[in-house]
């Protein structure tokens, strides 16, 4: 996955949540160096652009390693082109270099 720019943290608003302590465990191992709340921004990001038609796609052809047909459950947008696919669409969920599943257009990978 991409990492977005690093903003300063005096730009940045602050802000209260609540982890139960096994998750904040979790979160501080995952993230090595960068730290547990870089890693939370990141997800967060990764998520608003999932959701979002504001941000563009966030990987190329050549980071999906394998393919597989799917059905979509839920609404979603494909990792290489921002397409919006609707539930029930068939789509196609792509295993990254980096071992992550993404969702796909059935045309993405053509």
């Amino acid at each position: 996955m991409h990492t977005l720019p690093r903003t300063a943290t005096t730009e940045m608003d602050v802000t209260s949540i609540r982890l139960e302590r096994d998750l904040k465990e979790k979160l501080k191992q995952f993230s090595g160096n960068q730290g547990y709340q870089a890693l939370i921004r990141d997800i967060l990001w990764n998520y608003v652009r999932q959701r979002s038609s504001e941000f563009g796609p966030r990987l190329n052809r050549a980071d999906i390693q394998a393919s597989f047909s799917a059905t979509a459950q839920q609404e979603q947008r494909c990792a290489l082109t921002g397409k919006v696919l609707r539930p029930g669409q068939a789509i196609l969920m792509g295993l990254t270099m980096g071992g992550d599943l993404v969702t796909l257009s059935t045309d993405s990978l053509i």
